[in-house]
C-alpha cells in the first residue's frame, strides 16, 4: 500500500518538515525578552524579502497617539484610496509590525491599499484590555481620515481576534463600520477548545496547547476566557461587515475558524471561508505558494468589496 500524504506544494511539504524538525520554542517570562528578539530574528530573511518586493513608501507614524507602521504602494490614491488598519499576531505576547510586514507588504501591493498596522503593547507587561485600547484609539481617527467606504479591518491570528473584538466594539458604539475584513487564521477563542486543539495538537508546527494555553492566561490576567472582550467568538456577530477568513486543515485553530464562520453565518454575515488543504497556522507568513495564492485570494476579496 502506498501511504497518503496531504495535497501541497513540495515546497509547502519541505517546510512543514523542517518547521517540525526544528521544533517550537514556549516562551516563558523570565527569557520573554530574548525570545521575542529570537522571533523577530527568525523571520528577519522573510520580512527583507517581502520589503525587497513591496514598491511604494513605509514609514513610521502616529495616529490618535499610537505608535503605527504604515505601509503606502504607488499609485494610491489619497482621494480614493481604500485603508487597512492592521493588526498582527504573537499571541499577545510576542510578534511585531516589523515581522507582519511578510503579510502586509504583499497584501497592500496586491489590493492597491495603504495599510496602517498598529502596535499595540503586549502581555504580561501590558494584559487585556491594553491591547484592545490600542486598537480601539485608532479606528475613529482613520474612519474620519477615510471613510467607512475606505476603510477594512485585517489581521492574523491574536491580531484577527482584535480585528474581530475590533468591529463588534464599533458596532456597539454606533460607529461606522468597515467594508470589509479578512482574518488570517483567527484566535477568537482563548479558551482554546475544538477538535482540532486534539487532532492538530503535534501536526500544526508553529502552534501547540502548551503555547496558546501560556499566551492566554497571560493576557487575560485572571479574567474570565469567555469574556467577549477577549474571546469575540463568544460576542454578538450581527451586523457585522463580509469577512473572509483563511485556515489550513493542520492550523491548530481550525475548529476555532470553523465555529466562527458557522456563528457568522448564522447571524446573516456574508463570510468566506477558505480552508487550505496541508497548511498550519498563519502559513501565509512563509515563503511557499500556498501562501502567495492566499494573500492574492484576500486582497481580490478586498478589491471586490
Amino acid at each position: 500500500m502506498t501511504g497518503r500524504k496531504a495535497d501541497m506544494s513540495a515546497a509547502a511539504a519541505d517546510l512543514c518538515a523542517e518547521l517540525h524538525s526544528a521544533g517550537l520554542v514556549v516562551p516563558e517570562r523570565d527569557n520573554l525578552e530574548q525570545y521575542r528578539k529570537d522571533v523577530r530574528a527568525g523571520f528577519d530573511g522573510y520580512v527583507q524579502a517581502a520589503l525587497n518586493a513591496f514598491r511604494g513608501e513605509i514609514k513610521d507614524i502616529e495616529v490618535a497617539g499610537i505608535a503605527c507602521k504604515q505601509l503606502t504602494p504607488e499609485h494610491w490614491s489619497s482621494r480614493d484610496g481604500r485603508c487597512i488598519q492592521y493588526a498582527y499576531g504573537g499571541g499577545y505576547v510576542g510578534g511585531s509590525c516589523y515581522e507582519d510586514q511578510i503579510i502586509a507588504a504583499p497584501l497592500a501591493q496586491l489590493c492597491e491599499a495603504r495599510i496602517v498596522m498598529v502596535d499595540y503593547r503586549l502581555s504580561p507587561e501590558h494584559p487585556y484590555p491594553a491591547p484592545q485600547q490600542d486598537m480601539r484609539q485608532v479606528y475613529p481617527e482613520l474612519l474620519e481620515h477615510y471613510g467607512a467606504a475606505r476603510l477594512v479591518v485585517c489581521g492574523e491570528s491574536a491580531g484577527a481576534n482584535q480585528a474581530l473584538g475590533l468591529m463588534q466594539h464599533v458596532r456597539d458604539l454606533g460607529l461606522a463600520m468597515p467594508r470589509c475584513a479578512a482574518l488570517f487564521s483567527p484566535w477568537c477563542d482563548l479558551n482554546n477548545q475544538g477538535d482540532s486543539h486534539i487532532v492538530n495538537d503535534g501536526r500544526d508546527p508553529t502552534l501547540s496547547n502548551l503555547w496558546t494555553d501560556i499566551a492566554a492566561s497571560w493576557h487575560a490576567n485572571g479574567q474570565a476566557l469567555d469574556d467577549p472582550g477577549i474571546s469575540p467568538l463568544y460576542g454578538d456577530m450581527h451586523d457585522l461587515p463580509p469577512c473572509i477568513i483563511t485556515t489550513g486543515s493542520r492550523d491548530l485553530l481550525l475548529s476555532q475558524c470553523l465555529r466562527l464562520a458557522q456563528k457568522m453565518r448564522a447571524a446573516g454575515v456574508a463570510c468566506d471561508l477558505r480552508v487550505n488543504e496541508g497548511m498550519w497556522h498563519v502559513f501565509e507568513f512563509y515563503p511557499i505558494p500556498e501562501a502567495r495564492r492566499s494573500i492574492g485570494e484576500v486582497a481580490e476579496f478586498i478589491k471586490a468589496h
